[in-house]
């Protein structure tokens, strides 16, 4: 049995089109609001790969938006273990970010039934998740085990705070987790 490695692990968007899991392509920052993980990795950190810039008047209101994100055990044999979500770093004087782990249980990747909750528009907080920041592994959120080749979901949340314009604003979310 091979260990996990980190590149068993992949992060996706969630999308609300399709009848099951990993079968749409990820739409546009700001569009990932459950139901389902979509069928392409997030493979880099890249500017406005999850929420849209803050405009002007989202930040005078202090503009709250969530995201549904997916973590995905690709290896074909080991069930992740433990695995913990956590805040590593976050842009200061910007907005500010939580997470929140999804209630719907981990589910295999091509599952037609619902993978994680649903919101009706980005500013909708998702029922029944609790959001905080921890910005340590040992802090972090737990997800449960997560067994091959399923999924777990993860809400995102940021919150504007009034604040001057941050070029490349935002937050690096980190993962961890045992293998046998």
């Amino acid at each position: 049995m091979a260990s996990i490695v980190a590149t068993d692990i992949k992060v996706r968007l969630s999308t609300t089109s399709g009848a099951a899991g990993n079968s749409t392509a990820p739409g546009a920052a700001g569009t990932s609001l459950g139901k389902y993980i979509t069928n392409a990795d997030m493979t880099d950190n890249s500017l406005n790969n999850l929420f849209p810039d803050v405009t002007g008047a989202e930040n005078a209101s202090s503009n709250v938006d969530y995201q549904c994100l997916f973590v995905y055990n690709s290896n074909g044999t080991n069930t992740w273990l433990s695995p913990v979500v956590w805040l590593s770093s976050e842009v200061a004087g910007g907005v500010s970010m939580a997470m929140g782990v999804d209630t719907t249980a981990a589910s295999a990747v091509g599952s037609a039934s619902a993978q994680a909750l649903t919101i009706a528009n980005k500013n909708t907080a998702p029922a029944g998740v609790s959001f905080s920041a921890p910005t340590t592994q040992g802090a972090g959120l737990a997800l449960s085990d997560i067994p091959t080749g399923q999924v777990k979901a993860i809400w995102v949340r940021r919150t504007a705070a009034n604040t001057a314009a941050q070029a490349n604003d935002g937050g690096t979310l980190s993962w961890a987790g045992d293998t046998t």
